[in-house]
């Protein structure tokens, strides 16, 4: 089987040949093309080369997941974004363009094509499909609009504001997803094969249930039928601790979901594929911090463990719960590669 037929009976809830694998290198792979974060991240040509080059090095990858930074989507209504050498983008926290309740309203809906970042990971998914379309899947990772409205305002804040003034938030959200529901239609356009929605506060860690469902649940439905309408699948990624699968299920129907911890009505892993394992793949869930601490025994254990709990029947990809740290070494991405390809045998 090669990747794309892997992934397909993955998603299909079949068992293929072998658990399909995913350690999520992306900052990383900038070591491979022997470019700087900033040029990496800013660069299509560049960015391009090291995800095609992370395919060279290790051949037995089942996807390619363009997560560049979380600060991708922010650009397109003109927020600053700090480019450190050896570490992801973020925006300017104290140059935010959401400074206090009343500047929500100067967030309406603007022109995606006029973002530099935005236009830059469209010709990063252009410049994969020319050279693996139909062999690697290819997943755009996207941030949800509440998350990209937080890079806009600072997280904290935002979270009052959801208390002082939670219409003026939603209207801002709407304007938002109004605008990435045009970038991921160009996404698709451009040779996506699905969208890996980042659907941060879809957590226990950090909202309730109700107030996710009331603030982002709506946005997220209308963005995932545009992605339908687009002939490409949603993902849902959240690594936040007590992950809302059903209500997210609900909204965006993924085809799967990619997490670090159980979801918040499931005690563990192998609950989670009991109770969603024919309703949504699963993805995960390898502690990342773990490819730099503890020893290799620890993490060969996190990825057996997560096989037992989750791949009999098919529907599992072992991956980390999410990017794999991107000044670590490629050797526990190499592990984990092997022990999905001899552990992780269906057809021993």
């Amino acid at each position: 089987m090669n990747a794309f037929e892997r992934v397909s009976a993955f998603l299909s809830h079949k068992e293929a040949d072998r658990v399909p694998v995913y350690p999520i290198l992306c900052g990383i792979n900038r070591k491979l093309v022997g470019a700087s974060y900033p040029v990496w991240s800013t660069d299509a040509e560049t960015c391009a080369n090291g995800f095609l080059k992370t395919l060279e090095e290790f051949p037995d990858l089942d996807c390619l997941v363009t997560l560049i930074d979380l600060s991708v989507e922010c650009d397109a209504w003109g927020q600053k974004i700090i480019f450190p050498e050896n570490e992801a983008a973020h925006p300017d926290y104290d140059n935010q363009v959401v400074q206090d309740i009343e500047d929500y309203a100067k967030i309406q809906k603007v022109d995606y094509r006029n973002s530099k970042r935005m236009m830059m990971h469209i010709d990063v998914i252009r410049r994969l499909a020319a050279k693996v379309k139909g062999k690697v899947p290819i997943v755009a990772f996207v941030f949800g609009p509440l998350g990209t409205l937080s890079m806009l305002r600072n997280q904290q804040d935002m979270y009052m504001d959801l208390y002082d003034d939670p219409d003026a938030v939603k209207e801002a959200t709407w304007h938002v997803a109004e605008t990435l529901s045009d970038y991921v239609g160009a996404l698709c356009d451009a040779g996506a094969d699905a969208i890996m929605w980042d659907t941060l506060f879809a957590s226990g860690s950090i909202m309730s249930k109700a107030m996710w469902k009331d603030m982002e649940a709506e946005p997220m439905a209308m963005l995932a039928k545009t992605v339908r309408d687009h002939g490409c699948m949603n993902m849902v990624h959240n690594c936040g601790q007590k992950i809302y699968f059903d209500v997210q299920i609900e909204a965006i129907d993924p085809v799967a979901i990619s997490f670090l911890f159980p979801p918040d009505d499931c005690a563990d892993y192998a609950e989670c594929k009991r109770k969603y394992g024919d309703k949504v793949a699963l993805i995960g869930c390898v502690t990342p911090a773990n490819a730099v601490i503890g020893t290799d025994e620890e993490w060969d254990k996190q990825c057996t463990d997560q096989i037992d709990a989750m791949a009999p029947g098919g529907g599992f990809m072992l991956a980390t719960g999410c990017e794999y740290p991107a000044n670590a070494t490629f050797d526990r991405a190499r592990r984990m590669i092997e022990i999905a390809k001899t552990y992780g045998a269906y057809q021993k």
